[in-house]
């Protein structure tokens, strides 16, 4: 991914980065050199994201308890 710097020295934070890391606005970010010399981009308050799994955690909404599951798979009314 990149981004291009405008005049002002800003740059736009690509979405995929800012999904991954939860950034939202007004979200505090650090910048951090690496010992290899590459920039680390990492959330200020070091809060993780949730999961992808853990933000689809409850869903699926009410529906069928197991024993109606189970009759309809037998065919069972």
């Amino acid at each position: 991914m990149s981004a291009t710097v405008t005049t002002k020295g800003q740059v736009t934070i690509p979405k995929q980065v800012r999904e991954f890391l939860g950034i939202v606005p007004g979200t505090k970010v650090d910048f951090r050199r690496g010992a290899d010399g590459t920039i680390v981009l990492t959330r200020a308050d070091d809060k993780r994201p949730a999961s992808r799994f853990a933000r689809l955690r409850g869903q699926a909404g009410g529906g069928l308890d197991t024993d109606a599951i189970m009759a309809l798979t037998r065919g069972e009314e």
